[in-house]
Protein backbone atom coordinates (compact mmCIF):
# COMPACT_ATOMS: atom_id res chain seq x y z
CA UNK A 1 0.00 0.00 0.00
CA UNK A 2 2.01 3.06 -0.97
CA UNK A 3 -0.47 5.25 0.47
CA UNK A 4 0.91 3.90 3.95
CA UNK A 5 4.50 5.31 3.07
CA UNK A 6 3.47 8.52 1.68
CA UNK A 7 1.48 9.71 4.38
CA UNK A 8 4.07 8.01 6.94
CA UNK A 9 4.30 10.79 9.91
CA UNK A 10 8.28 11.40 9.92
CA UNK A 11 7.58 14.77 12.26
CA UNK A 12 9.00 17.06 9.80
CA UNK A 13 5.93 19.14 9.49
CA UNK A 14 5.02 21.57 11.75
CA UNK A 15 1.53 20.67 13.12
CA UNK A 16 0.27 23.14 15.44
CA UNK A 17 -0.56 20.08 18.08
CA UNK A 18 2.56 19.00 19.92
CA UNK A 19 3.32 15.90 21.25
CA UNK A 20 5.97 16.36 24.05
CA UNK A 21 6.49 12.60 25.07
CA UNK A 22 5.95 9.27 24.04
CA UNK A 23 6.67 5.85 26.14
CA UNK A 24 9.13 3.54 25.08
CA UNK A 25 8.26 -0.39 25.68
CA UNK A 26 10.46 -2.95 25.60
CA UNK A 27 9.38 -6.55 24.65
CA UNK A 28 12.06 -8.77 26.49
CA UNK A 29 11.52 -6.34 29.60
CA UNK A 30 7.78 -7.22 29.62
CA UNK A 31 6.76 -3.54 29.75
CA UNK A 32 2.94 -2.26 29.38
CA UNK A 33 0.38 -0.64 31.37
CA UNK A 34 -2.38 -2.21 32.77
CA UNK A 35 -5.86 -1.48 34.41
CA UNK A 36 -9.21 -3.19 35.85
CA UNK A 37 -12.36 -1.60 34.72
CA UNK A 38 -14.32 -1.13 37.73
CA UNK A 39 -17.83 0.14 35.80
CA UNK A 40 -19.12 -1.59 32.88
CA UNK A 41 -19.39 0.30 29.90
CA UNK A 42 -20.50 -0.18 26.34
CA UNK A 43 -19.89 -3.22 25.23
CA UNK A 44 -20.56 -2.74 21.80
CA UNK A 45 -18.99 0.62 21.06
CA UNK A 46 -15.49 1.48 21.39
CA UNK A 47 -12.57 3.66 19.71
CA UNK A 48 -8.54 3.16 20.27
CA UNK A 49 -5.61 5.84 18.72
CA UNK A 50 -2.09 5.66 18.94
CA UNK A 51 0.70 6.52 17.55
CA UNK A 52 3.87 4.37 17.22
CA UNK A 53 7.45 3.86 16.38
CA UNK A 54 8.22 0.15 15.47
CA UNK A 55 12.19 -0.47 17.02
CA UNK A 56 11.94 -4.48 16.60
CA UNK A 57 10.14 -6.53 13.84
CA UNK A 58 10.85 -9.46 14.56
CA UNK A 59 11.98 -10.11 18.37
CA UNK A 60 11.42 -13.34 19.53
CA UNK A 61 10.47 -16.55 17.07
CA UNK A 62 10.62 -15.60 13.40
CA UNK A 63 6.90 -18.12 13.12
CA UNK A 64 5.00 -17.63 15.74
CA UNK A 65 5.47 -14.30 17.97
CA UNK A 66 2.60 -11.68 18.32
CA UNK A 67 3.18 -8.21 19.01
CA UNK A 68 0.51 -6.93 21.34
CA UNK A 69 0.04 -3.00 21.15
CA UNK A 70 -2.98 -3.02 23.77
CA UNK A 71 -6.46 -5.68 24.58
CA UNK A 72 -8.79 -5.74 26.43
CA UNK A 73 -9.95 -9.14 28.26
CA UNK A 74 -12.87 -10.13 30.00
CA UNK A 75 -12.08 -11.83 32.99
CA UNK A 76 -9.81 -11.17 35.89
CA UNK A 77 -7.29 -13.19 34.67
CA UNK A 78 -6.24 -11.21 31.23
CA UNK A 79 -5.62 -14.77 29.01
CA UNK A 80 -6.89 -15.15 25.62
CA UNK A 81 -9.53 -17.75 27.59
CA UNK A 82 -11.06 -14.67 28.69
CA UNK A 83 -12.67 -13.27 25.74
CA UNK A 84 -10.45 -11.06 24.46
CA UNK A 85 -10.18 -8.41 22.16
CA UNK A 86 -6.58 -7.82 20.70
CA UNK A 87 -4.47 -5.25 18.83
CA UNK A 88 -0.91 -6.19 17.27
CA UNK A 89 0.99 -7.91 14.95
CA UNK A 90 -0.07 -11.03 13.46
CA UNK A 91 3.44 -13.46 13.95
CA UNK A 92 5.78 -12.40 11.50
CA UNK A 93 4.33 -10.57 8.94
CA UNK A 94 3.98 -7.49 10.27
CA UNK A 95 0.18 -7.13 9.37
CA UNK A 96 -1.51 -5.36 11.76
CA UNK A 97 -4.17 -7.42 13.34
CA UNK A 98 -7.68 -6.84 15.35
CA UNK A 99 -8.97 -9.83 16.82
CA UNK A 100 -12.21 -9.88 18.38
CA UNK A 101 -13.92 -12.92 20.09
CA UNK A 102 -17.80 -11.45 20.48
CA UNK A 103 -20.76 -13.04 20.86
CA UNK A 104 -20.94 -15.07 17.46
CA UNK A 105 -17.09 -15.72 17.91
CA UNK A 106 -13.66 -14.97 17.13
CA UNK A 107 -13.90 -12.08 14.40
CA UNK A 108 -10.69 -11.19 12.68
CA UNK A 109 -9.04 -8.05 10.54
CA UNK A 110 -5.59 -8.47 9.40
CA UNK A 111 -4.01 -5.61 7.11
CA UNK A 112 -2.50 -6.88 3.50
CA UNK A 113 0.21 -4.00 4.58
CA UNK A 114 3.17 -4.60 6.21
CA UNK A 115 4.51 -1.97 8.74
CA UNK A 116 7.85 -2.33 8.55
CA UNK A 117 8.87 1.29 8.84
CA UNK A 118 11.41 1.62 11.74
CA UNK A 119 11.91 5.51 10.53
CA UNK A 120 8.63 6.63 11.04
CA UNK A 121 5.75 7.08 13.23
CA UNK A 122 2.38 5.61 12.35
CA UNK A 123 -1.17 6.46 13.59
CA UNK A 124 -3.24 4.14 13.71
CA UNK A 125 -7.21 3.58 14.79
CA UNK A 126 -9.18 1.03 15.75
CA UNK A 127 -12.99 1.08 16.06
CA UNK A 128 -15.70 -1.39 16.55
CA UNK A 129 -19.59 -0.77 16.62
CA UNK A 130 -21.73 -3.60 16.87
CA UNK A 131 -24.75 -1.81 16.32
CA UNK A 132 -24.21 -1.17 12.62
CA UNK A 133 -26.66 -2.54 10.04
CA UNK A 134 -23.80 -3.25 7.74
CA UNK A 135 -21.14 -5.89 8.71
CA UNK A 136 -18.23 -3.38 7.27
CA UNK A 137 -19.29 -0.67 9.94
CA UNK A 138 -18.92 -3.09 13.00
CA UNK A 139 -15.53 -3.12 13.00
CA UNK A 140 -12.62 -0.75 11.46
CA UNK A 141 -8.96 -0.33 11.12
CA UNK A 142 -7.29 3.17 10.08
CA UNK A 143 -3.79 3.09 9.37
CA UNK A 144 -2.34 6.97 8.74
CA UNK A 145 -5.85 7.97 8.27
CA UNK A 146 -6.67 5.09 5.41
CA UNK A 147 -9.86 3.24 6.02
CA UNK A 148 -9.15 -0.38 5.70
CA UNK A 149 -11.36 -2.10 3.22
CA UNK A 150 -11.81 -5.66 2.12
CA UNK A 151 -9.73 -5.42 -0.96
CA UNK A 152 -6.54 -4.06 1.57
CA UNK A 153 -7.77 -6.71 3.93
CA UNK A 154 -5.92 -10.80 4.52
CA UNK A 155 -8.60 -11.35 6.47
CA UNK A 156 -12.18 -9.77 6.92
CA UNK A 157 -14.40 -10.96 9.40
CA UNK A 158 -16.93 -8.95 10.99
CA UNK A 159 -19.13 -9.86 14.37
CA UNK A 160 -22.90 -10.27 13.97
CA UNK A 161 -25.25 -6.87 14.46
CA UNK A 162 -25.60 -6.05 18.19
CA UNK A 163 -22.60 -8.27 19.39
CA UNK A 164 -21.07 -8.13 22.87
CA UNK A 165 -16.99 -7.68 22.75
CA UNK A 166 -14.73 -8.09 25.41
CA UNK A 167 -14.59 -4.21 25.83
CA UNK A 168 -15.42 -2.21 29.33
CA UNK A 169 -16.92 -5.15 30.74
CA UNK A 170 -16.63 -4.43 34.38
CA UNK A 171 -13.32 -6.41 36.48
CA UNK A 172 -11.99 -6.71 32.78
CA UNK A 173 -8.42 -5.99 31.92
CA UNK A 174 -7.59 -3.18 29.63
CA UNK A 175 -3.73 -3.09 28.67
CA UNK A 176 -1.92 -1.17 26.66
CA UNK A 177 1.71 -2.25 25.60
CA UNK A 178 0.95 -6.30 25.85
CA UNK A 179 -2.06 -8.64 25.76
CA UNK A 180 -4.21 -8.47 28.62
CA UNK A 181 -2.40 -11.10 30.99
CA UNK A 182 0.53 -9.08 29.87
CA UNK A 183 1.99 -11.85 27.56
CA UNK A 184 3.17 -10.94 23.66
CA UNK A 185 4.48 -7.46 24.38
CA UNK A 186 5.94 -5.52 22.18
CA UNK A 187 9.05 -2.88 21.42
CA UNK A 188 8.94 0.58 20.53
CA UNK A 189 7.25 3.79 21.36
CA UNK A 190 3.92 4.89 21.58
CA UNK A 191 2.37 8.28 22.06
CA UNK A 192 -1.07 10.23 22.25
CA UNK A 193 -3.05 7.07 22.97
CA UNK A 194 -6.44 7.75 22.97
CA UNK A 195 -9.19 5.08 24.34
CA UNK A 196 -13.40 6.09 23.78
CA UNK A 197 -16.04 4.14 25.50
CA UNK A 198 -19.33 4.07 23.83
CA UNK A 199 -18.73 7.25 21.21
CA UNK A 200 -20.12 6.46 18.39
CA UNK A 201 -18.92 8.27 14.50
CA UNK A 202 -15.55 8.41 15.52
CA UNK A 203 -12.78 7.75 12.38
CA UNK A 204 -9.11 8.55 12.36
CA UNK A 205 -9.69 12.24 11.56
CA UNK A 206 -10.88 13.02 14.78
CA UNK A 207 -7.13 12.63 15.90
CA UNK A 208 -5.33 13.41 12.85
CA UNK A 209 -5.63 15.41 9.50
CA UNK A 210 -3.68 15.55 6.26
CA UNK A 211 -1.40 18.37 5.56
CA UNK A 212 -2.45 20.47 3.04
CA UNK A 213 0.87 20.99 1.23
CA UNK A 214 2.66 17.73 1.92
CA UNK A 215 0.14 15.41 2.34
CA UNK A 216 1.36 13.60 5.42
CA UNK A 217 -0.91 12.76 7.83
CA UNK A 218 -0.20 14.99 11.17
CA UNK A 219 -1.94 14.66 14.92
CA UNK A 220 -4.20 17.37 15.99
CA UNK A 221 -6.00 17.67 19.26
CA UNK A 222 -8.79 15.36 19.59
CA UNK A 223 -11.84 17.44 21.23
CA UNK A 224 -14.80 15.27 21.60
CA UNK A 225 -16.05 12.84 24.77
CA UNK A 226 -14.24 9.76 26.08
CA UNK A 227 -17.52 8.06 27.72
CA UNK A 228 -17.43 6.08 31.12
CA UNK A 229 -13.90 3.90 30.75
CA UNK A 230 -12.32 6.26 28.55
CA UNK A 231 -8.70 8.15 29.08
CA UNK A 232 -6.00 9.68 27.11
CA UNK A 233 -2.31 8.83 27.77
CA UNK A 234 0.14 11.33 26.97
CA UNK A 235 3.33 10.13 29.21
CA UNK A 236 4.02 13.38 30.18
CA UNK A 237 4.68 12.65 34.09
CA UNK A 238 7.87 10.26 34.15
CA UNK A 239 6.86 8.78 37.87
CA UNK A 240 3.33 8.42 36.34
CA UNK A 241 3.42 6.76 32.98
CA UNK A 242 -0.08 5.98 32.92
CA UNK A 243 -1.69 9.11 34.19
CA UNK A 244 -5.32 9.11 32.36
CA UNK A 245 -5.45 13.45 30.87
CA UNK A 246 -9.04 12.80 30.08
CA UNK A 247 -10.01 14.55 33.14
CA UNK A 248 -11.89 10.65 34.04
CA UNK A 249 -9.12 9.73 36.46
CA UNK A 250 -8.93 6.13 34.77
CA UNK A 251 -5.31 5.91 35.21
CA UNK A 252 -3.28 2.80 34.28
CA UNK A 253 -0.53 1.15 36.56
CA UNK A 254 2.71 0.41 35.31
CA UNK A 255 4.42 -2.88 35.11
CA UNK A 256 8.26 -2.88 34.79
CA UNK A 257 7.94 1.02 33.58
CA UNK A 258 10.27 3.76 35.06
CA UNK A 259 10.79 7.25 34.74
CA UNK A 260 13.62 6.29 32.15
CA UNK A 261 11.17 4.84 29.67
CA UNK A 262 9.78 8.49 28.91
CA UNK A 263 10.83 9.58 25.62
CA UNK A 264 10.74 12.65 23.71
CA UNK A 265 10.81 10.79 20.62
CA UNK A 266 7.34 11.58 19.37
CA UNK A 267 5.21 12.43 15.49
CA UNK A 268 5.67 15.68 15.91
CA UNK A 269 9.89 15.87 16.80
CA UNK A 270 11.02 12.04 15.18
CA UNK A 271 14.54 11.30 16.14
CA UNK A 272 16.54 9.47 14.46
CA UNK A 273 16.99 5.84 15.90
CA UNK A 274 19.32 3.21 14.59
CA UNK A 275 17.89 0.70 11.39
CA UNK A 276 16.17 -2.50 13.73
CA UNK A 277 17.15 -6.09 12.53
CA UNK A 278 15.69 -7.01 9.94
CA UNK A 279 16.27 -4.16 8.02
CA UNK A 280 17.59 -3.80 4.42
CA UNK A 281 21.53 -3.46 4.83
CA UNK A 282 21.14 -5.40 8.42
CA UNK A 283 20.50 -9.32 8.30
CA UNK A 284 22.00 -12.56 8.07
CA UNK A 285 24.54 -14.45 10.65
CA UNK A 286 26.67 -10.82 10.70
CA UNK A 287 23.54 -8.61 11.64
CA UNK A 288 23.24 -6.53 14.58
CA UNK A 289 20.35 -6.65 16.77
CA UNK A 290 19.16 -3.25 18.26
CA UNK A 291 17.26 -2.79 21.19
CA UNK A 292 15.56 -0.01 23.70
CA UNK A 293 13.95 1.88 21.36
CA UNK A 294 16.97 1.29 18.49
CA UNK A 295 19.32 2.54 20.78
CA UNK A 296 21.38 -0.50 22.42
CA UNK A 297 22.91 -3.01 20.05
CA UNK A 298 24.18 -6.67 20.49
CA UNK A 299 26.14 -8.32 18.00
CA UNK A 300 25.54 -11.68 16.39
CA UNK A 301 27.84 -14.93 17.28
CA UNK A 302 30.02 -14.90 13.88
CA UNK A 303 33.05 -13.22 14.35
CA UNK A 304 32.98 -11.21 11.25
CA UNK A 305 32.83 -6.70 11.27
CA UNK A 306 29.31 -5.55 11.10
CA UNK A 307 28.18 -1.91 10.53
CA UNK A 308 25.09 -0.79 11.74
CA UNK A 309 23.71 3.03 10.68
CA UNK A 310 20.93 5.44 11.85
CA UNK A 311 17.33 5.99 9.94
CA UNK A 312 18.11 10.27 9.26
CA UNK A 313 20.83 11.60 6.81
CA UNK A 314 22.92 14.22 7.56
CA UNK A 315 22.92 16.35 4.18
CA UNK A 316 23.85 19.61 5.73
CA UNK A 317 23.83 21.47 8.88
CA UNK A 318 26.00 20.15 12.21
CA UNK A 319 24.69 17.72 14.65
CA UNK A 320 25.67 15.53 17.88
CA UNK A 321 25.10 12.27 19.73
CA UNK A 322 27.01 10.26 21.90
CA UNK A 323 27.65 6.50 22.64
CA UNK A 324 28.80 4.83 26.03
CA UNK A 325 31.90 2.72 25.96
CA UNK A 326 30.22 -0.91 27.14
CA UNK A 327 33.63 -2.59 27.61
CA UNK A 328 37.26 -1.42 28.14
CA UNK A 329 39.13 -2.63 24.60
CA UNK A 330 35.98 -3.48 22.83
CA UNK A 331 36.12 -4.27 19.04
CA UNK A 332 33.46 -1.48 18.26
CA UNK A 333 33.70 1.54 15.82
CA UNK A 334 31.64 4.85 16.33
CA UNK A 335 31.36 7.30 13.83
CA UNK A 336 29.98 7.80 10.28
CA UNK A 337 29.02 5.93 6.99
CA UNK A 338 28.52 7.52 3.84
CA UNK A 339 24.88 7.18 2.52
CA UNK A 340 26.36 5.90 -0.25
CA UNK A 341 27.74 3.32 0.91
CA UNK A 342 25.06 2.13 2.84
CA UNK A 343 23.08 2.25 -1.21
CA UNK A 344 26.09 0.51 -2.84
CA UNK A 345 26.20 -2.71 -0.57
CA UNK A 346 25.12 -4.39 2.45
CA UNK A 347 27.60 -3.33 5.66
CA UNK A 348 28.94 -6.72 6.08
CA UNK A 349 32.79 -7.46 6.93
CA UNK A 350 32.84 -3.90 7.07
CA UNK A 351 34.05 -1.46 9.88
CA UNK A 352 33.53 2.39 9.97
CA UNK A 353 37.20 3.67 8.44
CA UNK A 354 38.12 0.85 7.06
CA UNK A 355 38.13 1.52 3.50
CA UNK A 356 38.39 4.88 0.86
CA UNK A 357 34.87 5.50 0.87
CA UNK A 358 34.88 8.69 3.32
CA UNK A 359 33.85 6.66 6.44
CA UNK A 360 35.41 7.46 9.36
CA UNK A 361 35.08 6.06 13.19
CA UNK A 362 36.43 6.21 16.74
CA UNK A 363 37.11 2.19 17.60
CA UNK A 364 36.90 1.56 21.31
CA UNK A 365 39.97 -1.07 21.23
CA UNK A 366 42.70 1.66 21.20
CA UNK A 367 41.11 4.51 21.42
CA UNK A 368 42.17 5.25 17.30
CA UNK A 369 40.21 7.76 14.92
CA UNK A 370 40.37 5.56 11.52
CA UNK A 371 39.87 7.13 8.39
CA UNK A 372 40.27 5.48 4.94
CA UNK A 373 42.33 2.71 6.40
CA UNK A 374 44.64 4.36 8.81
CA UNK A 375 44.75 5.27 12.24
CA UNK A 376 45.77 8.94 14.03
CA UNK A 377 45.11 11.06 17.28
CA UNK A 378 42.22 10.29 19.34
CA UNK A 379 42.43 9.03 23.31
CA UNK A 380 41.56 5.49 25.05
CA UNK A 381 38.79 5.03 26.69
CA UNK A 382 37.56 2.60 29.02
CA UNK A 383 34.13 0.91 30.43
CA UNK A 384 31.61 3.55 31.33
CA UNK A 385 33.18 6.89 29.19
CA UNK A 386 30.85 8.66 27.31
CA UNK A 387 31.91 8.96 23.51
CA UNK A 388 30.25 12.24 21.90
CA UNK A 389 30.72 13.50 18.29
CA UNK A 390 30.30 16.63 16.67
CA UNK A 391 29.75 16.51 12.72
CA UNK A 392 30.09 19.44 10.61
CA UNK A 393 28.51 18.74 7.51
CA UNK A 394 28.73 22.26 5.76
CA UNK A 395 32.73 22.37 6.27
CA UNK A 396 33.42 18.56 6.55
CA UNK A 397 34.59 18.32 9.70
CA UNK A 398 33.95 15.74 12.52
CA UNK A 399 34.85 15.92 16.00
CA UNK A 400 34.96 13.32 19.21
CA UNK A 401 35.31 13.76 23.01
CA UNK A 402 35.46 11.85 26.04
CA UNK A 403 33.56 12.95 28.58
CA UNK A 404 33.06 15.81 27.43
CA UNK A 405 37.00 16.71 26.75
CA UNK A 406 37.05 16.87 23.07
CA UNK A 407 40.06 14.72 21.49
CA UNK A 408 43.58 16.25 19.64
CA UNK A 409 42.64 19.89 21.04
CA UNK A 410 39.27 19.97 18.82
CA UNK A 411 37.11 23.21 19.14
CA UNK A 412 34.04 22.48 16.94
CA UNK A 413 32.69 25.55 17.56
CA UNK A 414 35.72 27.62 16.06
CA UNK A 415 35.94 25.07 13.69
CA UNK A 416 39.41 24.12 14.65
CA UNK A 417 41.46 20.37 14.92
CA UNK A 418 38.73 18.35 13.54
CA UNK A 419 39.13 15.09 11.68
CA UNK A 420 38.70 15.79 7.58
CA UNK A 421 35.75 13.93 6.39
CA UNK A 422 34.43 14.24 2.46
CA UNK A 423 31.85 16.57 1.26
CA UNK A 424 28.99 14.33 0.80
CA UNK A 425 25.99 12.89 3.39
CA UNK A 426 26.55 11.32 5.75
CA UNK A 427 24.69 8.83 8.72
CA UNK A 428 25.86 8.29 11.88
CA UNK A 429 27.26 4.83 12.13
CA UNK A 430 28.47 2.06 14.21
CA UNK A 431 30.25 -0.88 13.99
CA UNK A 432 30.80 -4.48 15.89
CA UNK A 433 33.20 -7.44 15.52
CA UNK A 434 31.80 -10.41 17.71
CA UNK A 435 28.89 -11.80 19.49
CA UNK A 436 30.78 -10.65 22.89
CA UNK A 437 30.14 -6.71 21.77
CA UNK A 438 27.42 -4.32 22.48
CA UNK A 439 26.72 -0.92 23.25
CA UNK A 440 24.56 2.15 24.20
CA UNK A 441 24.01 5.10 21.91
CA UNK A 442 22.31 8.38 22.86
CA UNK A 443 20.49 10.57 19.49
CA UNK A 444 18.60 12.75 21.84
CA UNK A 445 15.11 11.40 22.37
CA UNK A 446 15.77 8.35 23.97
CA UNK A 447 18.57 6.49 25.86
CA UNK A 448 19.13 3.33 27.98
CA UNK A 449 21.90 4.24 29.53
CA UNK A 450 21.37 7.29 32.92
CA UNK A 451 21.64 10.86 31.82
CA UNK A 452 22.56 12.76 34.88
CA UNK A 453 23.02 16.32 33.21
CA UNK A 454 20.05 16.44 30.84
CA UNK A 455 21.77 18.52 28.78
CA UNK A 456 19.89 20.26 25.04
CA UNK A 457 20.59 21.64 22.49
CA UNK A 458 20.53 25.49 22.28
CA UNK A 459 16.55 24.94 20.41
CA UNK A 460 16.29 22.94 23.92
CA UNK A 461 15.68 19.36 21.61
CA UNK A 462 17.68 16.21 22.53
CA UNK A 463 19.10 15.10 26.41
CA UNK A 464 22.54 14.56 26.21
CA UNK A 465 25.23 13.71 29.08
CA UNK A 466 26.92 16.64 27.76
CA UNK A 467 25.80 19.99 25.78
CA UNK A 468 26.17 19.76 21.79
CA UNK A 469 29.01 22.33 21.33
CA UNK A 470 27.52 26.04 19.53
CA UNK A 471 25.11 25.62 16.62
CA UNK A 472 25.45 22.32 16.69
CA UNK A 473 21.69 20.15 17.49
CA UNK A 474 20.16 16.95 18.08
CA UNK A 475 19.15 15.52 15.16
CA UNK A 476 15.70 15.21 14.84
CA UNK A 477 12.94 16.26 12.40
CA UNK A 478 11.98 19.70 14.19
CA UNK A 479 15.94 20.74 13.62
CA UNK A 480 15.95 19.53 10.45
CA UNK A 481 13.29 21.60 9.21
CA UNK A 482 15.32 24.72 10.86
CA UNK A 483 18.88 24.03 9.90
CA UNK A 484 18.85 20.58 7.19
Amino acid sequence: METLQRTANRGSISTGYDIDNSLKLEYSNTEYLKRTVSSAGNTKIWCASFWIKRSQLDPASPTSYWQMLSSMTSDGAGGYSGWPTRIGFFYSADQLWLDSRAGSGNKRLTSLAKLRDTSAFYHIVVMQDTTQATDTNRSKIYINGELLVPDTLDYDQYPAQNDDTAMNVASSQICVGAQGDGTRPWSGYIADVHFLDGQSGKTASDFAEYDEDSGIWKPKAYTGAYGTNGFHLKFEDSSNMGLDSSGNGNNLTSNNITAADQATDTPTNNFQTFLSDGSLFNSGTNNITFSEGGTKFSKGSSTSWTTAYTNIAMTNGKWYMEFKNYSTGDNTFFGLTPVARTTSSAAQNYYTGQASDGSIGYYMANGQIYWQGSSSGGVTSATGDIIGVAVDIDNNKAYWHKNGTYMNSADPAAGSNGSAINDEPYFFACSTYNGSTSGETNTGGYSSFAISSAASDADGYGTFEYAPPTSFFALCTKNLAEYG
